[in-house]
């Protein structure tokens, strides 16, 4: 398909580029979207939890009282799950939460989701993004251009631009990431897709 290329001020530039059909323009699977989401906040959890059961807790070796004669419960640890201070019983323990996302499913979620995006009219090609100044002002007026100041917003580049990631990292909003690199999750959670054109031919190339 045919878009408008956008310039730096939200001007159109009177040109358009060619957007993939096979990436911008599918029947979006949402099962596929949904089990690549949950893999990819799953794989950010470290699974590092952990508390102590009766036999790490420290102490507890000697019989608090004799077994018969007190009037009271048989004990024979002070650090019994019963008692306060005692080990726990099942507690969390270490592990892996990662899940496993084969390739054509992960690519099928990230097609499934820009054409989602472009469906509900939420993408903008644009020109260019280069800040000489890596000032913060200059990105929000860039994004103030397409009324993307105030909502999510993902900026996809073509490649890691230090200047244009300096700029930005200072806006709440605002999300900077390479186009190719650019996780089902990142894509979901923006209201403004702003993608810079020398950034699809790349885009293309992994997910075509």
């Amino acid at each position: 398909m045919q878009v408008d290329v956008y310039s730096k001020t939200g001007e159109k530039t009177g040109r358009t580029v060619e957007l993939p059909d096979n990436i911008f323009s599918i029947k979006p699977n949402e099962h596929v979207v949904y089990l690549t989401v949950k893999a990819y906040q799953a794989n950010q959890r470290q699974g590092t939890h952990m508390t102590k059961n009766r036999k790490l807790v420290r102490g507890g070796g000697k019989k608090p009282w004799k077994q018969k004669g007190r009037g009271v419960a048989r004990a024979g640890t002070i650090r019994s799950p019963l008692w306060v201070g005692g080990g726990r019983v099942f507690g969390p323990v270490p592990h892996d939460y990662d899940q496993k996302v084969n390739k054509k499913t992960s690519r099928l979620a990230r097609k499934s989701v820009l054409s989602s995006k472009m469906k509900d009219g939420q993408v903008t090609v644009v020109e260019d993004f280069s800040i000489e100044s890596g000032k913060t002002k200059d990105m929000v007026a860039i994004l103030k251009s397409f009324a993307a100041d105030n909502v999510k917003s993902l900026l996809l580049l073509p490649k890691h631009d230090n200047t244009v990631l300096q700029a930005g990292r200072n806006i709440a909003k605002l999300h900077t990431q390479v186009g190719t690199n650019a996780s089902v999750y990142e894509l979901m959670n923006c209201k403004k897709l702003l993608i810079q054109e020398s950034a699809i031919a790349a885009i293309a190339g992994v997910l075509a």
